[in-house]
């Protein structure tokens, strides 16, 4: 299976999106949802064409860090207030590229 690696500014709307390479700028602290059942924080990531904000969930917040550059594959992109958001979804992986020193 070829993947369609992509760009953060061509990320629109709602929808899959095959592969993207971002570095890390920003990670918010974990907080608990649906009751503390699941755990969720918000990072920014930006590649030569633009920002974006990622939505980590449980495991995959522990793996990424201010500084690292990550890669998103078999991802899913929303729209929340406005803005476009991407997180690895239910069958996305997300892979550390290169980590912060």
């Amino acid at each position: 299976m070829i993947l369609n690696m992509v760009t953060v500014k061509e990320i629109t709307g709602r929808g899959p999106v095959d592969e993207v390479t971002v570095k890390i700028t920003e990670v918010t602290e974990a907080r608990e949802v649906k009751g503390g059942m699941l755990k969720v924080a918000d990072a920014q990531g930006n590649d030569e064409t633009g920002v974006i904000t990622i939505t980590l969930w449980n495991d995959d917040i522990a793996k990424v860090k201010q500084g690292d550059t990550i890669k998103i594959i078999k991802g899913w992109a929303n729209e929340y207030q406005g803005k476009i958001q991407l997180s690895a979804g239910k069958f996305g992986e997300i892979e550390v590229v290169e980590s912060a020193p």
